[in-house]
């Protein structure tokens, strides 16, 4: 993460900065709320779920990101940060409460499930004796800050004229600090020049480092709706960018061309841009799948569903790289795929990488999990290792062995499969790790390697449309 992991060297303002709560430490909310108190801020984090505020509390982050735990303890000591599970002591003590709760996808449907964010808000404006600023982080439909609004109205005293924003998020797992602290944009949306002024004074402090290190972040200050599209029209984007560049890995694969020279070259036109060009095998996690789902559903209900009907084929063609994949490895190992699917029955699988993405833990919706799980039912003995995924890995999918390093899940492997890009993976030794597994054959499911050194030594290599 380079110097995301730095302290941010900036002069303590001495105006008064608005004191902030984040209701919901997960991921999202924890990260803001530890790099708010970084930069100066008075700020308290709030969640019902008292074994994850004691977690933090006692200076230890439930979940893997590069650089948060130093920076959760050396705030906890500076006296500017705390947790609790206590709503009135938040009510009272903030000036400015985000929404930082999880908007998971519906049971049986595609649009958001928006009870957390009702119940923090309900519960919270029930509690308030003072006019304060709700601001949503979260990733809602549009249309969801005018519903929160109605219901801080419906549950708030009347007199105290609590007004809601809007101000969406944009953490990318294993690069979060940087990505709160050294920001992009910021978007914001605000219903009076009070509430504008007061999500100035919030950012201020992301602002003056800025300064300091001579870089600009631009803002955009917008209305509700816009705001509340932002992240998940950015999400859809990169979706489809994603699932574009492996159609064209299928195209590649029955022409013979080479997915990575194609996306290099493209890649080359600054219309077009070399980011999320990697084919491989899909995205995952806890915010593409089920943000363009979302996006879909809500547009449906709005009346324009016909318009983004692409997004559908977006996610389908993302879902399907699972059993694609699973057909390559299949043939790779000389059992290929009949009607109910490759029989896999003695072959071993040196399986690395569980999570959806390198430098994380987070296995949601992950899609190297969910080949893993494939290869299994297809009777494949999958030995699993991940640098840091293991343990959520293990409570999602027992029914996979694992191993806590790398030299036990390739020894006497019929078949390497390298699927999340973690460093330890990208710099693998083609002829040492030959020295140890049964069969020299490879998939590289991160499209990483170089296919002519791992032939070179004897190895039968797969990319992804290469």
């Amino acid at each position: 993460m380079g110097n995301a992991t730095q302290s941010p060297e900036t002069p303590q303002n001495t105006t008064t900065r608005p004191r902030i709560s984040f209701l919901g430490c997960g991921y999202l909310g924890a990260t803001y709320a530890i790099c708010f108190a970084e930069l100066g801020y008075e700020v308290v984090g709030y969640d019902v779920d008292a074994e994850k505020i004691d977690s933090f509390s006692t200076g230890t982050v439930p979940f893997h990101e590069p650089g948060l735990p130093e920076l959760l303890k050396k705030n906890l000591e500076s006296g500017r940060l705390r947790f609790t599970t206590d709503v009135q002591a938040v009510a009272d003590f903030a000036d400015v409460h985000f929404i930082c709760v999880g908007t998971p996808q519906r049971a049986g449907e595609h649009g958001a499930d928006l009870s957390y964010i009702e119940a923090a808000v309900t519960d919270l404006s029930r509690h308030l004796s003072r006019k304060v600023l709700i601001v949503g982080k979260s990733t809602v439909p549009v249309g969801t800050a005018t519903w929160v609004q109605e219901i801080v109205d419906r549950n708030a005293p009347a007199d105290l004229g609590v007004e809601v924003g809007w101000s969406p998020e944009f953490l990318q797992e294993s690069n979060a600090m940087h990505d709160v602290l050294r920001p992009n944009r910021i978007v914001y949306a605000a219903q009076s020049e009070w509430a504008s002024k007061l999500l100035k004074d919030v950012h201020r402090g992301i602002m003056e480092l800025a300064a300091v290190e001579d870089r600009e972040v631009p803002v955009v200050e917008t209305d509700l709706a816009t705001a509340e599209l932002v992240k998940v029209a950015a999400n859809a984007f990169l979706s489809t960018k994603i699932s574009f560049i492996n159609a064209m890995a299928d195209l590649c694969e029955v022409t013979g061309g080479d997915v990575a020279d194609l996306a290099r070259a493209i890649g080359y036109d600054n219309r077009i841009g070399n980011r999320f060009l990697r084919a491989g095998i899909g995205f995952g996690g806890g915010c593409l799948p089920k943000d363009i789902r979302a996006l879909t559903a809500r547009a449906g209900e709005l009346g324009v569903g016909e318009s983004f009907r692409f997004l559908g084929e977006v996610d389908q063609l993302n879902t399907r790289r699972r059993t694609h994949t699973v057909g390559i490895i299949a043939d790779l190992v000389g059992r290929p795929s009949g009607p109910a699917g490759p029989d896999l029955s003695g072959v071993r699988v040196a399986y690395l990488g569980a999570t959806f993405k390198p430098d994380t833990d987070d296995i949601r919706d992950s899609p190297a999990l969910a080949i893993a799980r494939k290869l299994r039912a297809s009777r494949a003995d999958v030995v699993v290792y991940d640098p840091e995924g293991l343990d959520n890995a293990k409570s999602y999918a027992p029914e996979l062995s694992y191993v806590k390093t790398l030299a036990e899940a390739v020894e006497g492997a019929d078949v390497v499969c390298a699927m999340v890009p973690w460093e330890e993976f990208r710099t693998l030794d083609p002829e040492a790790l030959g020295q140890q597994v049964a069969e020299r054959r490879i998939l590289d499911g991160m499209n990483a390697f170089y296919p002519e050194q791992w032939v070179s030594h004897g190895w039968t290599y797969r990319g992804i449309g290469r």
